[in-house]
């Protein structure tokens, strides 16, 4: 019976662990990725009291800088068709970070759950390596869109653009998986990968966080784009319009992408790229529909 218990655990483990797995790269991955491209990325640790950010940077730290926040579970490397971007890395300073509680973002002894505020203040340490006094233009995917949106709120003086992709942002609306529970029993804890248990920490706190975060909607100063892709299977849609409530009266532009799932960072990258070099250019708050583009 106890052999019977240990490998119905263990088969868990490995289903939970295998559903997001494919999501994130070994360090043996990433060396062999960047083997033989001319530009590599360059490392960056910030240990304060409270906090350990882990962060990658490409360019120029006198350009402009492009901040990429990952979803849950995730880690810098999940924007690399945008840090290997040739003209980007020309013509601005990138740079990705791994959340608290994430990748190389972990203290020790190792912190459960980070709150949106800790974590945007920790981030905000990474645009410390920018010298170019530029405001920053934003991109936060999935669960890396409340934090984005605390960032801008609480810096509005450091950022000129958010993109918000995916986001996951209405208390109302959490979405729980068949394993969600699952990923609270110590002994399937034990087996799973550590970004897994601090992906489950998070969701299980995030509705209590996304409700203390709607006092900071009305705080941003700077432009703002969602997209929200009508194949996405892990938000709920209806998200995209809770961000339209939250956000009625800012400088905001609504892109719905019929065609695309949740990463659109990855099947869309070309409407991405035009929020990045069109930050001037947005003029009302109508929502647009954007269909396939060959």
């Amino acid at each position: 019976m106890k052999l019977r218990g240990f490998l119905v655990v263990a088969v868990l483990s490995v289903l939970i662990s295998s559903c997001f797995s494919r999501w994130i790269m070994t360090d043996k991955e990433i060396n062999e990725h960047y083997a033989n491209r001319k530009s590599k990325p360059i490392y960056h640790t910030i240990q304060t009291d409270s906090a350990k950010i882990h962060f990658v940077s490409f360019g120029d730290e006198t350009k402009q800088p492009i901040l990429f926040i990952h979803g849950a579970p995730g880690s810098w490397d999940g924007y690399l068709n945008f840090l290997d971007d040739t003209t980007l890395q020309k013509n601005f300073h990138l740079i990705s970070v791994d959340r608290p509680g994430y990748g190389k973002s972990q203290t020790k002894p190792k912190k459960k759950v980070y709150t949106l505020e800790e974590q945007a203040r920790a981030i905000e340490l990474s645009l410390k390596s920018n010298y170019s006094g530029k405001k920053a233009i934003i991109i936060g995917r999935s669960y890396g869109v409340p934090v984005a949106v605390k960032l801008a709120a609480l810096y509005p003086q450091s950022v000129q653009k958010i993109v918000l992709l995916s986001p996951a942002i209405d208390p109302e609306k959490e979405k729980f998986w068949w394993f969600s529970g699952f990923g609270k029993i110590f002994l399937i804890r034990w087996f799973l990968p550590e970004r897994m248990n601090t992906a489950t920490d998070e969701k299980f706190a995030h509705i209590a966080e996304l409700r203390k975060l709607e006092a900071d909607y009305a705080k941003i100063q700077a432009e703002i784009t969602v997209m929200q892709g009508g194949q996405d299977n892990i938000i709920d849609q209806s998200n995209f319009d809770y961000a339209k409530k939250m956000l009625a009266g800012k400088n905001a532009h609504f892109i719905y992408i019929p065609e695309s799932g949740h990463l659109i960072s990855r099947s869309r990258p070309d409407l991405v790229m035009k929020e990045i070099y069109d930050s001037e250019n947005i003029t009302d708050g109508n929502p647009q529909s954007i269909g396939s583009k060959q």
